[in-house]
C-alpha cells in the first residue's frame, strides 16, 4: 500500500449541475477546484505547484466535508464554501485578491476597478483582472462575482455560460432568502 507523504496532492472528482469539478486538497485544505473540462488550467496550475512543493499527486477520496460543502453551494447554502480551508499558492498580491474575492457577498458583484480600490490599489484593475485570471479555487474563491465595467460579464476561464450561471443561481437564492 502507497502511504502518502505529508505535502500530497489527493485529487478528487465531483460532479455539480454545470460541469463535473476537480478537487486537489493537500492536508485537508483545498488547493485547487477547478472544472475538468477545463483541464488545460488545471494542468498548469498542478505542474507549478507540483515543481514548487515537490509532492505525489493521487487519486483518492477528499475529506467528505468538502464535497458535502459543494453539495450544499448548489443546494443554495452559500456559506457552506467559508468553511472551507484553502491553501493560497500564489503571488501576495493574487493572495491579497483571492481572499477579498472571498468577502464578497453572494449574490452581489463588484467590478475590478472597485476591487482594485478596496485593495487600496485604485490603479491595479488590470492588475486585479490577472490575479482573478490566475485563479485556482473556481467557486471556493469566487472569482465569478467579478465583472467588467457596467456589469459586464467578461472573461471566466470556465466559460461565460457558468459565470452567468453562478450568478443567477446565487442571485436567486439571495433574493429567496
Amino acid at each position: 500500500m502507497h502511504t502518502l507523504r505529508p505535502d500530497s496532492l489527493v485529487r478528487q472528482v465531483v460532479a455539480t449541475p454545470i460541469g463535473d469539478l476537480v478537487l486537489v486538497v493537500r492536508r485537508d485544505r483545498l488547493c485547487m477546484a477547478e472544472f475538468a473540462d477545463c483541464g488545460h488550467r488545471a494542468d498548469r496550475w498542478l505542474r507549478m505547484r507540483q515543481v514548487k512543493a515537490g509532492g505525489d499527486l493521487r487519486d483518492g477520496e477528499i475529506p467528505a466535508s468538502i464535497a458535502q460543502a459543494f453539495a450544499a453551494y448548489f443546494g443554495g447554502e452559500f456559506a457552506a464554501l467559508g468553511g472551507i480551508g484553502v491553501e493560497l499558492s500564489g503571488t501576495d498580491f493574487q493572495n491579497a485578491v483571492w481572499s477579498a474575492l472571498r468577502r464578497i457577498p453572494p449574490g452581489t458583484t463588484l467590478g475590478y476597478g472597485a476591487m482594485a480600490g478596496l485593495l487600496g490599489r485604485a490603479q491595479a484593475a488590470r492588475a486585479v483582472g490577472h490575479a482573478n485570471g490566475a485563479n485556482p479555487l473556481s467557486i471556493v474563491v469566487p472569482c465569478h462575482r467579478l465583472v467588467g465595467a457596467g456589469g459586464a460579464l467578461v472573461k471566466y476561464g470556465g466559460g461565460l455560460w457558468r459565470k452567468r450561471w453562478l450568478i443567477e443561481h446565487e442571485a436567486g437564492h439571495a433574493v429567496q432568502s
